[in-house]
């Protein structure tokens, strides 16, 4: 076992009972892959809520949001020969794609790293617009001078790409739109400049040549990217052997940037493995894992809305330590420690 772990004794630390519905028409079905970030003394999580709507009989109703980011219910009868719901997840109407549930973005905060918290003078980010009409996913929050960058998963009939909303206060937020297009998700942003440059980890997809692999972009603004890379494929045979996408923002070590990363395999189970880019020129390797740092082996990690799944987008950095927030099973956030240490002799340094 590679599992170097320590997860928290009280996991998980937030399920789907512990938050309300953003619509009394909905009923939240997961909590996933918050990002996570430092405000005022207190620890922030950007959670993902998944939720689904109360059904009626004889109907499939599905959620979109429309151009204000309001909830809009859509109605099939389930005699329609129009509709093909032959799939949980996604359903087809006169041709047109559907998700079943649909993801927004809550911000929770706590004092102690462990027990959350809502305040409602803190909004909750959903979908607005043509290119979020299926809901916003899985955001990383990166803190850049005195601003906080967030990149997240755009969901809309048209594909799934990366947008960018900047905020220094978590009330009013800078929409950028959407700064990666389809298919392109799983986008981190390093937390400093290097040679005057941002740079980010991002991960499009390509089913008929190539695949699921990371890469890495420069940007003069933080908008704009391009010179992009390929840095990290899929292996046979091993826990990446799928796909695999970037985690939070990289660490900045003194052996180079620490990146934690999710990498699957055929069947889908998820697991986490290290990578190290060169301090100077990100998209320079140096190592990385051979084996998985963290494997879903937790009764919580290997069973729920969908099985055998670690996978993290958000951690705080105090010294050795790694406190990673992590989704479960694609239905709770839990916790665990790292030691940036012990995961660096586990790239033989």
């Amino acid at each position: 076992m590679s599992d170097i772990a320590i997860r928290y004794h009280q996991n998980p630390i937030l399920s789907p009972k512990d938050l309300s519905p953003s619509n009394p028409n909905m009923i939240i079905e997961c909590l996933l892959n918050p990002g996570v970030f430092q405000f005022k003394d207190k620890i922030g999580l950007l959670v993902r809520v998944a939720e689904r709507t109360i059904q009626k009989e004889g109907f499939l109703t599905v959620p979109i949001y429309d151009h204000l980011g309001k909830v809009e219910l859509l109605d099939f009868k389930m005699d329609d020969p129009k509709l093909d719901a032959s799939d949980a997840r996604v359903i087809n109407y006169d041709g047109v794609d559907y998700l079943t549930t649909i993801s927004h973005l809550r911000i929770l905060f706590s004092d102690d790293g462990t027990h959350f918290y809502e305040n409602k003078s803190f909004p909750s980010l959903f979908g607005e617009g043509v290119y979020e009409s299926y809901g916003i996913e899985d955001c990383r929050v990166s803190k850049i001078d005195d601003a906080y960058y967030l990149t997240y998963t755009m969901v809309s009939p048209n594909g799934v790409g990366v947008g960018l909303r900047i905020t220094k206060d978590w009330k009013t937020f800078d929409r950028k739109g959407m700064i990666f297009s389809p298919h392109n998700k799983d986008c981190a942003i390093f937390e400093e400049k290097i040679n005057g440059k941002y740079y980010a980890l991002h991960r499009p997809s390509s089913p008929e040549l190539g695949g699921n692999y990371i890469w890495v972009a420069e940007s003069p603004d933080g908008c704009h990217w391009g010179n992009h890379k390929c840095i990290a494929k899929t292996r046979s045979g091993k826990f990446d052997s799928k796909r695999l996408g970037a985690g939070a923002a990289p660490i900045k070590t003194e052996k180079g940037w620490l990146e934690i990363y999710h990498g699957a395999t055929e069947e889908n189970r998820y697991c986490l493995g290290a990578i190290l880019l060169d301090l100077y020129d990100p998209s320079i390797v140096i190592a990385r894992s051979e084996q998985p740092i963290m494997e879903p082996i937790a009764e919580y990690e290997k069973t729920g809305f969908f099985g055998n799944v670690v996978f993290t987008n958000g951690h705080i950095v105090d010294g050795d330590t790694i406190r990673m927030y992590y989704g479960a099973s694609d239905e709770h956030v839990c916790l665990a420690d790292f030691s940036i240490t012990d995961i660096l002799k586990t790239l033989g340094l």
